[in-house]
């Protein structure tokens, strides 16, 4: 399966939201997708929208991590959008939940 990102804004909020898969074969398209939110909206606090996704591998957690990284570096934020049981029990576990700011929805404002 890809990886989709849809780069939109609720409020004056960006949101990259993502569906699919992420996996070693679509890390590099997520790269690409972040990097063009963050360069769009620098300074700004960036929604990651991952509600739409059936997966994610360890190296798409990684990649998640240092995006949060280069944000705080330019002054902004990374924030993780997720309801997903699982997902959240995974961040939990592997303490991206402890580096990364997750909420269940988008607080634009």
């Amino acid at each position: 399966m890809d990886l989709i990102g849809r780069l939109t804004t609720i409020g004056a909020a960006p949101v990259l939201h993502l569906s699919g898969e992420i996996d070693l074969a679509t890390v590099p398209l997520l790269r690409d997708h972040l990097s063009r939110a963050m360069s769009l909206h620098a300074g700004d606090t960036l929604f990651v929208d991952l509600d739409g996704l059936t997966a994610v591998d360890d190296t798409g957690l990684g990649l998640l991590l240092g995006a949060a990284g280069r944000c705080r570096e330019l002054g902004a934020e990374l924030v993780v959008v997720c309801t997903g049981e699982r997902l959240l029990a995974r961040f939990a576990l592997t303490g991206l939940d402890r580096a990364v700011r997750v909420v269940p929805r988008v607080h634009a404002g």
